[in-house]
């Protein structure tokens, strides 16, 4: 049942009723001007529940942003704050609604969980319909919000919602199996580890057993208290279903966009530190989508932070102003491109035309085995340098860099190499040291020490896609498993996600090659409430399922052939 209230300068619509073409009521919180009229409308689905706090559900995240972002409580009574949503308090005072969509089978909408299905998507969809036709509503819905809030948010622009008028992807994965579930190949166990710690906890019908809203004092997890047994029944076993489907098969696609037919106007915002989720996709997406009309930003810093200050959400009100209220502010001029550049201590705006930056000078550096040095040149000798996978793997510096260098754009290399199984894991570090070989790492998306850039790649899967690649972003096809000869040679291309990084001079650079995830430290202490692992440099985004590794294959050595003919090297974007 719909209440209305009014509070805090807003009127509050709670638990407002949509219908799905299959009969299930999904249940809103819609954040509406007192004043009668029609607003455009900032819309999102998804399943953190909506009556439950960003304060009480992510402790640690909120404590960490407010701490060194005063901006981000300053001007709200904070009492609306959601995890990874607009806070109203902030919007609808300037002529926003905002709507809350607790997506099927989570916070106060029953149903079966399936994320990222056809069925969650077909869910938005009438989300968005249902928002573009309200008596408040002016007709034009945007999309904006966080991680989940922006990946199905390419999911849905595939089907063309007729409301759907600007979309806002802030960290927001898109390919269900590159982006997002098998890195190069190689399963991650962050979602498995997900659904555990911040889905599970606020699934639909814990009822009694759940947290209760601080403003409301109803029961998130609806009114219904369900048995494990019963909720069990009411949810997908995602971890075990992304484990069974190893090759980019019909299940990714179902879960992935049909980037022809992404059209709205969007802008699409990615994380320089967010390795393992969070930029690969916003960059895919401001490449590949159709939309004429679209802008890309990258920033650093905690994934939350950004999109909740002054400077992000600045950005974001021009973006929404232009296209769903017609202002004429300007934003049909601005650059296509904003960066946050970074430097180890600090980030630099500026401004670009295109992506890949047009300037880029496209920089080979040679994989050299006499002083397992990255040079300039190829080696004058070949030679094979063999790691146990399991081990630290080997690394290939630089000579210090005679003056500073940036480093921003997607990057690649081409290994040649072979194994003692029928397989190899391939994990590379784009790495920066100092003079006196002290690495420099960078607060990431979660991880407080990620290091500058990682990339993955199962060598069975190393097929390529002719099509899609580029010699900057190879574009594996993933629907084939062209299994190893032990003790054979085979070239692999792997893709490093983009970056950006001002190296100073007198450091240096570095690529790591190992067969298993990159540790800044083996114990940090580092940890945030909604993970379960310590964070030691990759955050919650690790390849550890033994199911997906098993020892058999992966705990074996690896042989890199650096011939001087057929050289190995790292391609870098250097920015003149």
């Amino acid at each position: 049942m719909t209440r209305t209230a009014v509070q805090d300068g807003m009127a509050i619509d709670w638990d407002a009723e949509i219908v799905m073409d299959d009969g299930l009521v999904l249940r809103a919180d819609v954040f509406r001007p007192v004043a009668a009229g029609r607003y455009p409308v900032l819309l999102t689905y998804g399943p953190y529940a909506k009556g439950l706090a960003f304060q009480d559900g992510y402790p640690s995240a909120w404590a960490l942003m407010i701490a060194a972002q005063p901006d981000v409580p300053h001007g709200s009574t904070n009492r609306y704050q959601n995890w990874e949503v607009v806070d109203p308090e902030k919007w609808v005072p300037e002529g926003y609604v905002c709507v809350r969509v607790d997506s099927r089978g989570t916070g106060r909408s029953p149903g079966f969980i399936d994320h990222f299905s056809p069925r969650e998507t077909g869910d938005f969809y009438a989300a968005i319909e249902w928002a573009g036709v309200q008596p408040w509503s002016n007709g034009k819905v945007g999309l904006n919000g966080i991680s989940y809030y922006g990946i199905n948010q390419w999911q849905v622009a595939s089907l063309q919602p007729p409301h759907l008028a600007a979309m806002c992807i802030w960290e927001g994965a898109a390919d269900w199996y590159r982006d997002m579930t098998h890195h190069g190949g190689i399963l991650s166990t962050f979602w498995a580890n997900w659904y555990d710690m911040q889905v599970k906890t606020v699934q639909h019908g814990l009822g009694e057993r759940g947290p209760r809203s601080k403003v409301t004092g109803t029961l998130v997890c609806g009114d219904e208290t369900l048995s494990d047994n019963e909720l069990a029944n009411n949810r997908c076993s995602f971890g075990d279903d992304i484990l069974a489907h190893p090759l980019d098969d019909a299940y990714h696609k179902a879960r992935s966009p049909q980037w022809e037919k992404v059209t709205v106007p969007f802008l699409s915002a990615a994380n320089w530190g967010g390795q393992g989720l969070h930029p690969r996709g916003n960059f895919e997406g401001f490449l590949r989508a159709a939309s004429k009309e679209k802008w890309l930003e990258a920033h650093g810093l905690e994934h939350w932070t950004h999109f909740y200050t002054d400077y992000g959400r600045g950005i974001q009100k021009r973006f929404f102003d232009f296209y769903l209220k017609g202002e004429k502010n300007g934003w049909d001029a601005e650059p296509k491109v904003r960066l946050q550049v970074r430097h180890p201590d600090r980030f630099e705006e500026r401004f670009e035309d295109a992506w890949p930056i047009p300037r880029t000078a496209w920089t080979k550096f040679y994989l050299d085995p006499e002083r397992q040095t990255l040079s300039p040149t190829p080696p004058a000798r070949s030679a094979t340098l063999t790691y146990r996978a399991l081990g630290d793997g080997l690394s290939f510096l630089s000579e210090p860099l005679a003056e500073a260098t940036e480093i921003t754009g997607p990057i690649a290399a081409r290994l040649k190499i072979s194994s003692s199984t029928s397989d190899a894991d391939l994990f590379l570090v784009l790495r920066v040291f100092t003079a006196d070989l002290r690495e420099i790492t960078f607060a990431g998306a979660i991880d407080p020490h990620t290091p500058v850039a990682q990339g993955w790649l199962r060598a069975s899967h190393r097929k390529l896609d002719p099509e899609l690649s580029q010699p900057w972003r190879p574009y594996h096809s993933h629907d084939a498993v062209q299994a190893l000869t032990p003790g054979q040679p085979v070239e692999t291309d792997i893709e490093i996600w983009p970056t950006s990084i001002v190296v100073p001079a007198g450091c240096r650079i570095a690529l790591s090659v190992r067969g298993r995830d990159y540790e800044w430290q083996a114990k940090t202490g580092a940890k945030l409430s909604n993970f379960k692992n310590e964070l030691r440099g990759c955050g919650p985004f690790l390849h550890d399922d033994p199911r997906d590794r098993p020892a058999a294959i992966f705990d074996n050595e690896v042989s890199l052939h650096l011939d001087a003919a057929e050289a190995n090297y790292l391609l870098l974007p250097i920015i003149k």
